[in-house]
């Protein structure tokens, strides 16, 4: 999951995206989306996604090549901009990824235990990805404060979801953190972060 050499973007040389935290989050939840239902890997969604390097080539078979969003795709969502990412964000989108993928069913547990009164298979699928990239944030992500995690789920919520979604998210989490807690799979480090 290396960063491509700058002039081998098929698109925009023009300009760049400098990437964040923030961004980042929200690629990871993408590429979470993205790969759902196993139809697209990993190894296409992450540098289709997060680094916008899009799978364009011609193959022999069509069925071969995986792909994401059709070049008239890309233009029209101005998707052709490359990110600039800092090896931090990168460091904190494959830490993610590789926990959402590593704990999805420890996850799916959890959330199905404390999503009273709901079937999972009726929640909507990006509040299910949100609430799996909170998961793996918690307990893989040592420096990052757990309200900053709620909020910037949240946020996503907000964004990509329903209006209702961020409320019934932060329920749903409110009581995973507790669990997580009481199993002492929380640990947070740094400045600011230990409580006692």
């Amino acid at each position: 999951m290396a960063q491509p050499p700058p002039d081998k973007f098929p698109v925009s040389q023009q300009r760049s995206l400098r990437g964040s935290r923030h961004l980042a989050r929200e690629k990871v939840l993408q590429i979470l989306v993205a790969t759902s239902d196993g139809e697209v890997s990993l190894d296409v969604a992450f540098p289709h996604i997060f680094y916008r390097q899009f799978t364009f080539d011609s193959v022999e078979n069509p069925a071969d090549l995986q792909r994401i969003l059709k070049p008239d795709e890309v233009f029209e969502m101005d998707a052709d901009v490359p990110i600039v990412w800092a090896e931090e964000d990168l460091t904190y989108a494959t830490t993610v990824l590789g926990a959402a993928r590593d704990y999805r069913e420890s996850s799916s547990t959890l959330i199905e235990s404390h999503a009273t009164n709901w079937e999972v298979e009726r929640i909507a699928l990006i509040d299910r990805v949100l609430m799996h990239l909170a998961v793996a944030e918690l307990t893989a992500c040592s420096d990052i404060p757990v309200k900053v995690t709620i909020n910037e789920v949240i946020e996503l919520a907000k964004r990509y979801s329903t209006d209702k979604s961020g409320t019934f998210i932060n329920g749903i989490l409110d009581a995973i953190i507790v669990d997580l807690e009481a199993q002492g799979k929380i640990h947070k480090s740094g400045r600011g972060l230990i409580t006692d």
